[in-house]
């Protein structure tokens, strides 16, 4: 009898560590590739922050002057880095202070982790100590969120945190983790997250879409794009760029889209939106085929829904199936990742040349400038402009830099008259319209990208939301540039009381305090201007400073900012004064 001989095959064990909960934390951090945290330590976090003490030459950790500009600082960092912003705290009153973050990071799609510490599990419910729901909180403003409170569960935990945040639409992610779990030991091991289950992160690409799409593209006669930041976020900036220049298609953009595309490439031809340009708010409702890549169709792009390019068979390009007829009825939908979708319809693409309709753009462009862009960049006025400040701006820096603004009227004014050379240069708060978001931000968007000159551009309002970040920067030296636009108004709430409830200026006029003096307190060099002739040698000054620098530039009191389309009008409706 033959003997067989049979081989069992056996399971490789992977080699764990004993450790604390606290440690495991570290090492799922350091495994991710993470390097830089913001963050601000307490009770119920503590254990976190011991076991970082031990490894902060690999795991450094930037200690912000609130939570809230911790989140804020990750958001920065992720929009110029690419990477997954981690921001820690504690519980209770540390915890809720992310919520304005987290809210703001997931209206703008922006990777993000945030880990708070929680009560000892025996205690939860129990209204303990600083204990607060905070899972029930951020569950409508996270992609996903998690309680740990058992040790052995932190690394599965973080993997798959870390997973949904960067994969597909990208999003924050929320882990609270209770004392106990901290302080209770695990033997570890970490495999990162490849996968969950009932969650797909990219849709498939249905090749029909695409055949459909492209028949719709060649046989327009007025086709326009609107590119948004699904564009940067996909890395698909070349490839949107070839489509671009091989359709030969007039492209727009929303706020969040801007930069994906140079400021100067001949087929930009400008912003759509609110305070958009006129042409491309005006010709939104004329064009034959609207191509939507990587936008959501945000109401201050559309306007009023009934009167939106009713005309127009539109094409959206999007990764998340919960975008895709929920504002704009579309005709086809193309699905997948932006940078795949768009490589896959050029070669079905003819080109294209749009002579007429493209100088539609510049007779609506001559008009805007006459109206509103010579006043707002070279006034004639005493006062200060916002726009003459970005434009000495952009003469210094080329381009070149990364434009981080806040919310209001210097915000539209950033968006409107910045250039940008390169992708990842505009951060600032879409969605949420978040006031204090830049100074934060800015501490962030330098740190994710050293080598850039980062310019925070900031109402006087929004600066005092956030101004104990100085701090920050005064311990951290980081070298970002600060720039408010002070008008002692809240401008944009002026703005539309000037317009629309007969200048009535209901608490929104700023008796502010004297900048300069908290910038040197901070021992951070500062400068006022006040007068024109005094403008551009102050910007030079700032920018070849090679520490931080504040510029306080005194502006018209009430200047307002058009084009401008009122709630609830159409695009069409858009006006110049």
């Amino acid at each position: 009898m033959e003997t067989q001989t049979q081989t069992v095959k056996k399971e490789t064990k992977v080699p764990t560590e004993k450790m604390t909960g606290a440690e495991a934390v570290i090492r799922c951090l350091l495994a991710e590739g993470v390097d830089l945290i913001y963050g601000y330590p307490g009770g119920a976090i503590m254990p976190v922050y011991d076991e970082l003490y031990k490894y902060q030459d690999q795991l450094h950790h930037v200690l912000t002057r609130h939570e809230q500009g911790a989140t804020h600082a990750a958001q920065g960092y992720a929009r110029t880095s690419g990477r997954v912003g981690v921001a820690i705290a504690t519980s209770g009153p540390g915890a809720t202070n992310f919520v304005t973050g987290i809210a703001d990071a997931q209206i703008d799609s922006t990777p993000m982790v945030c880990i708070t510490g929680q009560v000892g599990s025996h205690l939860l419910g129990s209204d303990a100590f600083q204990e607060t729901d905070i899972i029930g909180i951020s569950t409508p403003i996270t992609k996903w969120n998690h309680q740990v409170t058992k040790a052995e569960d932190i690394p599965t935990v973080l993997a798959k945190a870390f997973y949904i945040a960067r994969s597909g639409r990208p999003g924050p992610v929320l882990i609270d983790i209770t004392k106990d779990a901290q302080f209770d030991e695990l033997d570890f091991v970490y495999e990162k997250c490849k996968g969950v289950r009932s969650y797909q992160a990219i849709p498939d690409t249905d090749p029909k879409s695409l055949e459909d799409a492209a028949k719709l593209i060649n046989g327009a006669k007025k086709p326009m794009i609107i590119f948004g930041q699904g564009v940067i976020l996909g890395e698909a900036e070349e490839e949107l760029k070839n489509f671009i220049e091989k359709t030969g298609i007039p492209a727009t953009w929303t706020i969040l889209g801007l930069s994906a595309l140079p400021t100067s490439h001949p087929l930009n031809v400008g912003m759509v939106g609110m305070h958009g340009n006129y042409g491309p708010n005006k010709l939104t409702n004329e064009c034959d085929v609207l191509l939507a890549i990587g936008m959501r169709f945000d109401d201050r792009v559309t306007g009023k829904l009934e009167t939106y390019a009713k005309q127009a068979k539109v094409v959206h390009f999007e990764i998340d199936p919960a975008e895709v007829d929920k504002n704009v009825k579309v005709e086809v939908a193309v699905m997948g990742d932006v940078k795949n979708t768009l490589a896959k319809i050029l070669p079905l693409v003819k080109s294209g040349t749009y002579d007429s309709w493209l100088q539609e753009f510049k007779d609506y462009d001559a008009i805007e400038y006459d109206k509103v862009i010579k006043k707002e960049l070279f006034p004639s006025k005493e006062k200060l402009s916002m726009g003459e400040v970005l434009r000495g701006i952009n003469l210094e820096t080329k381009g070149d830099a990364v434009i981080v603004s806040d919310v209001g009227q210097h915000q539209m004014i950033a968006c409107r008259y910045a250039e940008f050379t390169k992708t990842k240069s505009n951060v600032t708060s879409g969605g949420l319209g978040t006031m204090g978001f830049a100074l934060p931000a800015a501490i962030g968007a330098k740190m994710g990208a050293p080598d850039r000159e980062v310019i925070a551009i900031i109402g006087d309002g929004g600066y005092q939301m956030t101004i104990q970040e100085l701090g920050t920067i005064f311990q951290t030296k980081v070298p970002v540039k600060i720039v408010v636009l002070n008008n002692d108004f809240l401008g944009m709430v002026r703005q539309w009381q000037q317009l629309f409830f007969d200048k009535r200026y209901a608490s929104t006029e700023l008796v502010n305090p004297d900048f300069i003096k908290i910038a040197e307190g901070y021992h951070i060099k500062s400068k006022r201007v006040t007068e024109r002739e005094n403008l551009q040698d102050a910007i030079a000054e700032m920018i070849a400073c090679e520490g931080p620098y504040f510029l306080e530039v005194c502006v018209e009191k009430e200047n307002n900012v058009f084009p401008m389309i009122p709630t609830g009008a159409s695009v069409s409706d858009i006006r110049l004064e």
